[in-house]
């Protein structure tokens, strides 16, 4: 669970693949976000509480209007099994061989988790956020849905809160047993 900035919300995630978020005052339900397939692992609020932010074993980031419910980006999310790319012909239809099926390019980079989501925070700015699986920590830009940074070597999770630094752009801090990386 996560209170709003401004404490008048609260959003909470479960097992059962919900996001709710709730008046923190009367506990009255506001909306019932849904899009996950798998537990919500991480849930969190943007700087400006418009916005509320889950990570789920569904290995996908969705960020969600706190007012309405309504999903507003889904980031990322795969399994590593079976992934193709498939290309078109300048007309838009998909190639295919003599035999008529499409042509397929197996083993094409997919950006997303390939874990659990396990933790998320909004940028200080709104504008990013980051997202962590147990092997890995990415960072998205908002208005595009576009990964920008993936960090390497990292077998790492991010921990629970992020340095002053990261919220001004310059640093994440992240942890494993008794490893920390900045």
């Amino acid at each position: 669970v996560a209170f709003s900035p401004d404490g008048k919300r609260v959003v909470s995630g479960s097992h059962e693949s919900l996001v709710k978020i709730w008046h923190a005052e009367t506990g009255g339900e506001v909306c019932n976000p849904r899009g996950h397939s798998r537990a919500v692992w991480a849930i969190g609020f943007s700087p400006d509480g418009t916005r509320a932010v889950s990570g789920s074993a569904d290995n996908l980031v969705k960020i969600w209007d706190v007012e309405t419910g309504a999903e507003i980006l889904s980031l990322g999310g795969h399994d590593g099994e079976g992934l193709c790319l498939c290309t078109v012909d300048e007309d838009g239809a998909l190639e295919e061989d003599d035999n008529g099926e499409p042509i397929l390019h197996p083993g094409c980079p997919v950006t997303g988790h390939s874990g659990a989501v396990r933790q998320v925070e909004f940028s200080d700015d709104g504008t990013q956020v980051i997202s962590s699986d147990e092997d890995t920590v990415l960072v998205w830009d908002v208005a595009s849905g576009r990964l920008v940074r993936q960090l390497e070597g990292s077998e790492f999770a991010l921990v629970e809160g992020l340095s002053d630094e990261h919220k001004r752009g310059r640093h994440i801090l992240t942890a494993r047993g008794d490893t920390l990386l900045i």
